[in-house]
């Protein structure tokens, strides 16, 4: 089973998918996000068109991961994009070797046995909720960090870019990267699928398509409010501004050194703790006013109302919210 595909990001500005559906392509699979919550500029037209036009997608998200559960808050901002769409192909992890100069650049040295855990705790957290998890590397991060096991567990998107095949046990294969698509300007990475991963899907039940499957039981509230590390942040001025402690903070995140934490990642915050003064946040690309609004235990009726929003479907990256005076 040889199955045409190809695979897009932002990258590849607006793709007309209706020309790549006609040129025989029979599947996509579209990048969602990076990191711990940004959405690709593409992603929601790109699946929004293809879902139109009945072109299966899959989806992959790129690891900014330091640790294992920060591949979990990856995992749920991936899960967070995708909800309102159709995926009938998996929802993959795509580890490379950015990713580790990434995590290096926070002070963070990748192992084999570390680069293995993001992808696990990836994998098992869109498991948990109903979809169906694959991992994407190319062979030399494979040889040098996650070796063969982890394709026995999970589904493997393979990138090596050769005219023919090796052999590597895996469900699609990326194949180059200088593909020429109709509808795409510029290059583009085509794949092979050897799996029916639309019917193993189906069957199964997963990436709530059938009924047979109920979707997964609402979180109870947690005890908790959740914050998006700043630049410049410390934990002593977030246990400040939320009425709370570091110990406090240190203890539910698992913090084994209050002075090092990460721009981007997000911590949990007691629920009930009182910042005392003004609360801010700075949008990101990707965000929108209900993300925020969840984050931080508020509405988007009240954040419209604090900050004179008219359009809660129209904000800016890089302007400042008032979360809470």
């Amino acid at each position: 089973m040889n199955i045409k595909g190809l695979d897009v990001s932002e990258f590849q500005g607006e793709v007309n998918w209706e020309q790549v559906k006609n040129a025989g392509y029979q599947f996509a699979m579209l990048r969602a996000g990076y990191g711990f919550n940004t959405i690709d500029k593409q992603f929601q037209r790109n699946a929004s068109e293809c879902n139109r036009i009945g072109l299966p997608i899959g989806v992959y998200w790129f690891c900014y991961a330091v640790s294992p559960e920060t591949a979990v808050q990856e995992a749920d901002g991936c899960l967070s994009a995708i909800r309102n769409y159709r995926i009938d192909y998996p929802v993959c992890y795509d580890i490379e070797q950015a990713s580790i100069a990434y995590a290096l650049g926070e002070g963070v040295t990748v192992t084999s046995s570390l680069a293995k855990q993001f992808v696990t705790a990836f994998c098992n957290r869109i498991e948990a909720n109903g979809y169906y998890a694959m991992f994407y590397t190319n062979r030399s991060f494979l040889d040098n960090y996650l070796g063969n096991d982890l394709a026995k567990r999970y589904a493997f998107w393979y990138a090596r870019y050769a005219s023919s095949f090796d052999g590597t046990n895996c469900g699609m294969w990326q194949y180059t990267n200088e593909g020429s698509v109709p509808g795409i300007g510029g290059n583009v990475d085509l794949d092979i699928g050897y799996i029916d991963y639309p019917g193993i899907i189906r069957q199964a039940g997963l990436n709530h398509l059938s009924g047979s499957v109920p979707l997964p039981a609402p979180s109870p509230t947690p005890a908790y409010i959740t914050y998006t590390i700043q630049p410049g942040d410390t934990l002593s001025e977030i246990a400040l501004r939320y009425g709370t402690t570091v110990s406090a903070l240190a203890a539910l995140n698992n913090i084994a050194n209050p002075n090092l934490i990460y721009a981007g990642n997000t911590i949990r915050i007691p629920q009930g703790a009182d910042s005392g003064s003004p609360v801010y946040y700075t949008i990101r690309p990707g965000d929108t006013l209900s993300e925020i609004a969840e984050r931080f235990g508020t509405t988007v009726s009240a954040l419209s109302t604090l900050n004179g929003i008219s359009d809660p479907n129209l904000i800016y990256a890089g302007n400042t919210l008032l979360i809470s005076s």
